[in-house]
């Protein structure tokens, strides 16, 4: 998609393909195992829970042995 050898100067390139010139430089990261079992932890308690907001997420979570959000 972009061509650094190109002719055309990067920042031109990203305008010419609709996109900001700094997702230029972004290198995409895997999610690490932890964070999968927690958004899917999260994820089951939203469905048990659906009127449950953050606050009682979080606390739902610290019973299970979670450490998220702010001490």
């Amino acid at each position: 998609m972009m061509d650094r050898a190109h002719a055309l100067s990067l920042t031109r390139q990203a305008a010419a393909l609709g996109i900001s010139r700094g997702s230029l430089y972004y290198r995409p990261r895997p999610v690490s195992v932890e964070d999968l079992a927690l958004m899917r932890r999260i994820d089951k308690l939203h469905l048990e829970y659906s009127f449950a907001g953050s606050r009682m997420l979080k606390g739902l979570l610290h019973q299970e042995g979670f450490e998220v959000g702010h001490p």
